[in-house]
């Protein structure tokens, strides 16, 4: 039975080797070797064990056979077509929830976006991360169309499954991502046509979508086959 020092244990590493996944300190395909992780942690392999288990469960770490375990890989194609589909499907959800987004619900976005720009000089991928979900879904959340706004909520779930934070792998995507969430938010408090609203949330997320593959492209061609 476990005990509660290893419970604790347990998520102790849990929580070193998810901040270092999500970081991108162990990159995709990073071998996750336990002997090596329990001395760098001062612990033994049986709690670490445990937190690699529970990373295979969030879908973070695989099993390979007679390689044990890795950091996960990028769907590339996974990802794309889900960028490209949440990019409709929350473009269009935007502009229907626009004519319904008073004084009040643009300021709280507005609010969002500026905490994200102070944060950008000493970057923290997770909490930016949260806070541009936050800013979106002020957005897209009134839509009229419950059938939409399922699909976008199905969009962004698959997306957290696929990688944890865009900003963290490419972090010079946060000060475009602001200003983009800036121009969305003039377009509507000016009453814009509702096409001209949905295009400029639809290539928001199409242009974070690309720049994560082309920063996926770019690393994989400086490191061939780096596993470690």
């Amino acid at each position: 039975m476990t005990t509660v020092a290893n419970a604790s244990k347990s998520e102790q590493a849990y929580a070193w080797i998810r901040s270092r996944i999500s970081g991108h300190v162990f990159g995709p395909g990073y071998r996750l070797v336990l002997g090596s992780l329990a001395e760098e942690l001062g612990m033994s392999v049986v709690p670490v064990r445990e937190a690699i288990r529970r990373l295979e469960a969030e879908g973070l770490v695989t099993f390979e056979r007679n390689v044990g375990a890795r950091v996960t890989l990028v769907d590339e194609s996974e990802y794309a077509h889900t960028m490209q589909t949440l990019g409709l499907v929350e473009g269009a959800a935007t502009a229907l929830s626009a004519p319904l987004l008073d004084a009040a619900a643009l300021d709280a976005a507005e609010a969002v976006n500026e905490r994200m720009i102070r944060m950008l000089d000493h970057l923290d991928p997770h909490a930016f991360t949260e806070l541009n979900r936050q800013f979106h879904s002020l957005l897209f959340e009134p839509c009229p169309n419950p059938h939409l706004l399922d699909l976008v909520h199905r969009g962004w779930a698959r997306l957290s499954g696929i990688r944890d934070s865009t900003f963290a792998y490419v972090p010079g995507r946060a000060q475009h991502s602001v200003e983009e969430h800036t121009e969305i938010l003039e377009l509507i408090r000016a009453g814009a046509d509702p096409l001209d609203i949905e295009l400029a949330a639809r290539n928001h997320r199409l242009r974070t979508r690309d720049a994560f593959l082309d920063a996926l492209h770019a690393r994989s061609h400086h490191n061939p086959g780096d596993e470690s």
